[in-house]
């Protein structure tokens, strides 16, 4: 840029310097799909051009875009209170938001450890896990066991637990001592299913396998996503979340699901583990709790863990872990707004009852071009589309660029799936524009 140069406001006038996260950097520059402002179900370009919003952001603007009673909260807290620290200090909406994120769990999972993302909350889980077996005088419990495609977020402990290999590729050995259960897909068993697979429950007895094979002594805890996200969408087999819970039990592992995708309506419920039936000891939670207005993450565990670190004195710090910006107060007004906005609009309840409506639309899409597969949960989706011999991940690709440039649709895509997570007020009339500008963008990379 030259000195005399006027950027407009809404444009960017450079694009080089900022080296994007998850992106084709150079494809995107030469072509750059630019968001200027969002309201309720759409985004817009710079020019005005409207883009249906079929992602919820990133899987977090669960109420939609610019609600007023957030922007609201935010700009109030802004005016009365820009920061305070939360260590060895509080204010009262930190407080508050871990009450009403605790009620919405299930029983027993009580008390909550705030972060600033969902990789931040895993990692923060991984370390509560191994602190605890250390307090209770079972230090040698070391070892975490994640699953393959698995997503637990971009923190080193994240990504070791975390089984999509080019997440891990350029990193090297990452934690030692961790162990991967297999993932649970099955295509030949379990194409175009709605909802939750019959077939796989079973592979859950391979923690069995891993337990036997490194003593259960050795283990502080497994991490799973209930439906596995950025993979592809993977939604559990009937029975295989209760098969990890009872072995777990059994060798008195630690259980934590990560709901950073699953948590705040996506499924139908507060969280997944409610859906269910299922209880673990800790829930990893992010995205939906502001609606992606502020960032917050946090961990929210059971009793009999937070208590296992009240001994010694009370002057004392029990637990040497934390972040800056735990609890940020307008993050904490972020999201005490986002849950009233939640309850009042009856979001949860509201996914719930569209999860047939978005299904049968969904699953309209099969026999269009290249679609190989289905999978539908909650409301979200994923298409799979037959790979180009010499190019993995690009048809999907040119599906995405066709949706936003010629469609005014933004999906997402995982290798050559198509993943669709609208946000939660989504109406049946815009489940239609969503599945119609899906379907234009596969029929025009065929």
């Amino acid at each position: 840029m030259t000195a005399n140069t006027a950027p407009r406001a809404d444009m960017p006038n450079d694009l080089d310097s900022f080296w994007m996260p998850f992106t084709a950097n150079r494809s995107f520059k030469k072509n750059p799909r630019i968001i200027a402002r969002a309201k309720d179900m759409h985004y817009y370009t710079p020019e005005g051009r409207a883009v249906l919003d079929g992602t919820a952001g990133l899987w977090c603007a669960n109420a939609g875009h610019n609600r007023p009673k957030i922007v609201e909260a935010i700009q109030a807290q802004a005016a009365e209170l820009d920061f305070a620290p939360t260590f060895q200090f509080g204010h009262p909406k930190v407080f508050q938001l871990a009450s009403r994120v605790a009620a919405l769990a299930p029983e027993g999972l009580d008390h909550v450890f705030f972060a600033n993302s969902g990789s931040e909350a895993v990692d923060s889980a991984l370390k509560i896990a191994l602190a605890y077996h250390n307090v209770r005088g079972e230090g040698q419990r070391t070892r975490l066991i994640g699953r393959e495609r698995g997503y637990h977020g971009v923190g080193f402990g994240g990504i070791s637990v975390g089984g999509m290999s080019p997440n891990r590729k350029f990193f090297g050995a990452l934690l030692a001592g961790v162990d991967h259960l297999p993932h649970t897909y099955n295509r030949e068993h379990q194409a175009f299913t709605k909802g939750e697979p019959q077939w796989g429950a079973h592979l859950a007895d391979e923690l069995e396998r891993i337990v036997a094979l490194h003593d259960a002594s050795t283990i502080a805890a497994i991490i799973v996503e209930p439906m596995a996200g950025s993979t592809g969408v993977l939604p559990p087999p009937v029975g295989y979340l209760q098969r990890l819970r009872a072995i777990c039990d059994k060798y008195g592992l630690l259980l934590i699901f990560d709901e950073v995708i699953t948590g705040f309506g996506r499924l139908g419920a507060p969280f997944a583990a409610e859906r269910f039936g299922v209880t673990p000891d800790m829930i990893c939670f992010a995205k939906g709790i502001t609606s992606g207005s502020v960032p917050m993450g946090g961990v929210i565990v059971r009793k009999g863990i937070y208590d296992a670190f009240m001994k010694g004195p009370e002057h004392a710090i029990e637990f040497f872990h934390g972040y800056t910006y735990s609890g940020h107060p307008l993050a904490a007004a972020a999201g005490l707004a986002t849950l009233d906005l939640y309850a009042e609009e009856g979001l949860f309840a509201r996914a719930k009852t569209m999860e047939p409506v978005w299904a049968e639309a969904v699953h309209g899409l099969k026999g269009l071009p290249n679609v190989l597969d289905i999978r539908t949960i909650g409301l979200v989706a994923a298409i799979d589309l037959a790979s180009k011999p010499d190019a993995v991940g690009k048809r999907a690709f040119d599906a995405l660029n066709h949706a936003f440039f010629e469609g005014g649709l933004m999906l997402r895509t995982a290798g050559d799936a198509l993943v669709l997570t609208p946000p939660l007020v989504i109406s049946e009339a815009e489940i239609g524009e969503v599945v119609e500008k899906t379907a234009q963008a596969i029929r025009a990379v065929a």
